[in-house]
C-alpha cells in the first residue's frame, strides 16, 4: 500500500511512518500545507492520512482539492481537533474516515486496510469501463460479456488501473502498488512494459485493446475515451 502521511508533529510523523513501513507499506510524508498539497496533486496514493492543523494551511483544504479533482485515494483525517463540527465537515468534504488523536497505531493500520479494500473492491459491485467489466469480489473480468483469463498479478494490475479510471498513473506508482517492496529490485521499465503488453494482448483478443493508453514519459492511463 502506498500512503501519503500529512502530519506536522515530527515525533508522531516518525512514529506513524516507521510503524507503517514495518508493516510493509510505502510511505511518503509532508509536514506543511504547500508540500502536502503538491504531493497529493502530483502523485497517486492508495491512502492519504491528513492532519487538519498544518503550518501555512488547513488539511481540510487538501481534502477539498483532492475530491474536486476526482482523486480516488482513500482519505483518513487524523487530528487532535475532536469537535463534531470538524468531523462532520471533513466527512462532508469527502474524507472516508476520521481518527482522533491520540490513537493506537494498530487501529490506524486496520482502518487503512479496510478503507483500501472498500475502495478497490467498490463493495463487490461490478466496475464497468466501456466493454470491460470487473467484479473484484469474484475475481471476474469480462470484455463484451466474454470472460478473460488473467493471472493474479494481471488482475491486480488491471484493477489498479480501473479504480483510477481516466487518471494518469506513473510507472513508479503502478510498480509500487502492485509489486510493493519487490519493485525496488526490478528492472522497472522493462518489467512493467512486459506485463502491460501481456494484459493488452489478452484484452485485445476480446476487443478491449485500446483501453490502456501509454502516456509517454510518465506511465499509463485506462480510459474508454480517446
Amino acid at each position: 500500500m502506498k500512503v501519503l502521511l500529512i502530519e506536522d508533529e515530527a515525533e508522531l510523523r516518525r512514529s506513524i511512518r516507521g510503524y507503517l513501513q514495518d508493516e510493509g507499506h510505502l510511505v511518503e510524508s509532508a509536514n506543511d500545507f504547500p508540500s502536502a498539497m503538491e504531493k497529493a496533486q502530483l502523485h497517486a496514493y492508495d491512502a492519504v492520512l491528513v492532519d487538519i492543523t498544518l503550518p501555512k494551511g488547513n488539511g481540510l483544504d487538501i481534502v477539498r482539492a483532492m475530491r474536486k479533482a476526482n482523486n480516488a485515494s482513500g482519505i483518513i483525517i487524523i487530528s487532535a481537533k475532536g469537535s463534531l463540527d470538524d468531523k462532520v465537515l471533513g466527512l462532508d468534504l469527502g474524507a472516508d474516515d476520521y481518527l482522533p488523536k491520540p490513537f493506537h497505531l494498530p487501529e490506524l493500520v486496520a482502518r487503512l486496510r479496510a478503507l483500501v479494500r472498500r475502495k478497490q473492491a467498490a463493495g463487490s459491485a461490478a466496475i464497468t469501463v466501456g466493454k470491460l467489466r470487473m467484479v473484484p469480489e469474484d475475481k471476474l473480468v469480462e470484455v463484451d460479456g466474454v470472460p478473460v483469463d488473467l493471472t493474479v498479478t494481471e488482475f491486480d494490475l488491471l484493477l489498479f488501473l480501473v479504480v483510477n479510471k481516466d487518471r494518469v498513473l506513473s510507472r513508479s506508482a503502478i510498480l509500487e502498488h502492485v509489486w510493493g517492496d519487490l519493485a525496488e529490485r526490478l528492472d522497472r521499465d522493462d518489467f512493467l512494459y512486459a506485463h502491460i503488453k501481456n494484459l493488452r494482448k489478452k484484452l485485445a483478443d476480446h476487443g478491449g485493446a485500446e483501453l490502456i493508453k501509454t502516456v509517454y514519459g510518465i506511465g499509463y492511463r485506462l480510459s474508454d475515451r480517446a
